[in-house]
């Protein structure tokens, strides 16, 4: 090769990686789908037995081989060789170890997805113990396991954590009751929707994000067509900037009681409705006669449960059975609860612990005390309580959120300013119904 050949050999080599280069920095998403997933694909199926050897995720299996027999060395020659002598091929069943069988590795957003045929004896517990192993052999942020029926998992990693950044939302989509607040782990918007999980428990110590997420989902329901009715327990310190798009706001537990009381018999006014028009909930009405939906946000619910001595204890008990009475009935009569607070323990009386049962939502920032994580998410999967422990504070918005269907991930919430907020209950105020108007009226007699 003359030296005009190889300068010209280089250089559509730089070029090339010149091109590529600019491919990955500007248009990164792309990148992945044509070059990145392919090279990762084959990489997995090409190294995926000697991972899972190293895993401990394969098993011994009796299987045809061809063998050599050999003739050992002997006498003073045996030190100094090296090898042995072939003397004679022969089939025979040997211990072989086996890797669990790899189905298409399917490219994602943020990485890939594989299902796995699970070898009998094997549980999806077993992945999840080597997860952090898998992360490390396939050097990925993280390797999550899904279960999705008896004898096969679907092992989803993510190239990259996709919570550091997150994009604002386009606002609302249109969805009555449906409010976009952030992302999910897997890349996928992180989306409430109340008439699927009609209640919700918020925990997290102060800076982790849980006030931003109450701005969020003010910022999403503030234009529609919902009633808001706020519970702030710090004095209306949190609240009152949004109050023009709030029906009613209770500042302390007196107002908080006579507030609950009057949701309760909203309550039972719908359900007079739907028993006169044979309707098990308020969305199998006519639309003219459906009432507003009422979602209740509820700020530091422990000042709800304290008790700073026995003349409370009535009080606490009668607003624990209202709380409790309006989480078990709401959700066929469109009443929504979202209770927040920075800790949230079974010290705080019965009463927690029965309303914890009953909100089938759980999002859990970082908190201060093992106990409260305990109380939001102890009851489900064991990994997302140590997950929720390894939020790091530098993190704030990062939560572990649950929904009723048993599954959870990592999530974060975009940032809503308070700004952002209050701009929109302004814009909003008009869509705020009076609180006397909507419960003083007979919704059997208008009917």
């Amino acid at each position: 090769m003359d030296g005009q050949t190889f300068a010209l050999v280089l250089g559509v080599l730089a070029a090339a990686a010149a091109g590529l280069w600019a491919w990955r920095h500007w248009h990164p998403l792309s990148f992945w789908y044509g070059v990145g997933y392919p090279l990762r694909a084959l990489h997995v199926y090409l190294t995926w037995r000697a991972v899972a050897a190293g895993c401990k995720l394969t098993r011994s299996k009796r299987a045809f081989r061809m063998t050599l027999d050999a003739l050992p060395v002997v006498g003073p020659a045996a030190r100094s060789a090296a090898q042995v002598v072939e003397y004679k091929r022969r089939v025979r069943r040997v211990d072989v170890e086996q890797a669990p069988r790899l189905g298409l590795v399917l490219p994602t957003p943020y990485g890939w997805r594989v299902r796995l045929k699970l070898h009998d004896g094997q549980i999806p517990d077993d992945y999840a113990k080597a997860a952090e192993r898998l992360a490390h052999a396939w050097r990925v942020h993280g390797v999550r396991v899904l279960a999705r029926r008896p004898g096969r998992i679907t092992l989803l990693a993510t190239r990259r954590d996709p919570l550091v950044h997150i994009a604002p939302s386009g606002g609302w989509s249109g969805e009555l009751l449906v409010v976009r607040l952030g992302n999910l782990e897997n890349g996928e918007p992180w989306v409430i929707d109340f008439r699927a999980v009609p209640h919700w428990i918020n925990v997290g110590a102060t800076q982790s994000g849980k006030s931003n997420l109450c701005n969020a989902i003010i910022k999403e329901l503030a234009p529609q067509p919902v009633a808001l009715v706020g519970f702030d327990l710090k004095g209306g310190v949190e609240f009152t900037p949004y109050a023009p798009r709030l029906s009613a706001l209770a500042t302390n537990r007196k107002e908080s009681v006579d507030l609950l009381q009057d949701l309760l018999g909203e309550v039972h006014n719908r359900m007079a409705l739907c028993r006169v028009h044979g309707a098990r909930n308020v969305w199998k009405l006519p639309e003219e006669l459906r009432p507003m939906p009422i979602v209740a946000l509820v700020d530091e619910v422990a000042e709800l449960f304290l008790m700073a001595d026995k003349s409370e204890k009535d009080e606490v008990a009668r607003t624990g059975t209202a709380l409790l009475r309006i989480v078990q009935l709401g959700r066929a009569f469109a009443v929504y609860l979202i209770i927040c607070g920075q800790r949230i323990g079974s010290d705080l009386g019965p009463g927690v612990t029965a309303l914890r049962a009953q909100l089938s939502g759980r999002i859990c920032h970082r908190v201060n005390d093992p106990e409260t994580a305990n109380m939001a998410l102890g009851d489900l999967d064991p990994a997302a309580l140590d997950a929720a422990r390894l939020i790091p504070a530098e993190a704030p918005g990062v939560a572990v959120v649950a929904g009723q269907d048993g599954t959870w991930h990592r999530a974060r919430s975009e940032y809503v300013s308070e700004e952002a907020a209050e701009t929109a209950a302004h814009t909003y105020a008009d869509l705020a119904p009076a609180w006397a108007e909507l419960i003083g009226r007979d919704l059997t007699a208008a009917a």
